[in-house]
């Protein structure tokens, strides 16, 4: 089931973090995995957000079912990285037939995938801690975004669970007619591809008709708004991007000084 609420124990020490400092140091760490070319340095990365995992709240099995498909895709990347290679450097691992697969190009490959894991594992862990309503909040009061902007962005966000239900119902009512793709790829993919179409343009008549409705409620003012719950930034904030920074900062310095660091430019 689609969902945006978080899935967290709400006193958990991430759980209670501003939203901009959960922001930025997702930042710090994506930022970290995704300039690094080898692989010790999401490899500890990786490590250190399976240590910060408890203190956010978040069990594990919750946070394993939104990762599935995201790290499925990392490593599909590694894969696909690994066979179509440029050049095939290292010993031969495998050869077989125009298949050949070098121990350089399959290192470069798993480092890639990892990258992909981190960038994926801290978004999906910062995101699931943090309230999409704290996070507008947080964004118009610390960050000075546009409120007409950010609050339009929270709306559209809000009727992501929507998109799901419709979905489940096209399909249902589809295959209560008999529309069923059956075990012809070609034909599933047809289904498919109107079902997509049929969701799009029930998003589209949505779209319109909240934005008139939240411009009849004076969203499109130019007044200044005022804000239901205050954000502050407070001590453990701070703490927290200092920690992220910190970690992002040892696992290439860890890297470094074994000898395996790479910049990815």
């Amino acid at each position: 089931m689609l969902t945006i609420a978080p899935i967290c124990g709400p006193d958990a020490p991430i759980a209670r973090a501003n939203p901009v400092t959960k922001l930025f140091a997702v930042i710090a760490v994506s930022t970290a995995a995704l300039v690094a070319a080898d692989w010790l340095t999401p490899l500890l990365l990786l490590a250190a957000l399976a240590v910060a995992t408890p203190f956010s709240g978040v069990q594990w099995g919750p946070l394993l079912r939104r990762l599935r498909w995201l790290w499925f895709a990392a490593g599909a990347v590694a894969a696909a990285n690994t066979v179509f290679a440029a050049e095939q450097t290292g010993t031969t691992l495998l050869s077989l037939g125009p298949l050949e697969i070098g121990a350089g190009a399959l290192t470069d490959g798993v480092a890639i995938g990892l990258r992909v894991c981190v960038a994926a594992t801290v978004g999906v862990l910062g995101f699931a801690t943090t309230d999409p309503t704290d996070l507008a909040d947080a964004l118009t009061q610390q960050l000075r975004t546009s409120p007409r902007f950010t609050i339009g962005s929270l709306a559209a966000l809000r009727m992501l669970p929507l998109l799901g239900a419709e979905w489940r119902q096209i399909t249902t009512a589809r295959r209560a007619r008999g529309m069923e793709g059956g075990r012809n790829p070609l034909r599933r993919a047809r289904l498919f591809a109107s079902t997509m179409f049929t969701l799009l343009v029930g998003a589209m008549r949505r779209a319109g008709r909240l934005a008139a409705a939240m411009d009849a409620r004076g969203f499109d003012s130019e007044m200044p708004r005022t804000h239901a719950r205050v954000q502050r930034m407070r001590a453990p904030d701070w703490l927290l991007l200092a920690a992220a920074v910190a970690v992002s900062a040892a696992a290439v310095a860890v890297s470094a000084a074994l000898g395996t660091f790479e910049m990815l430019i």
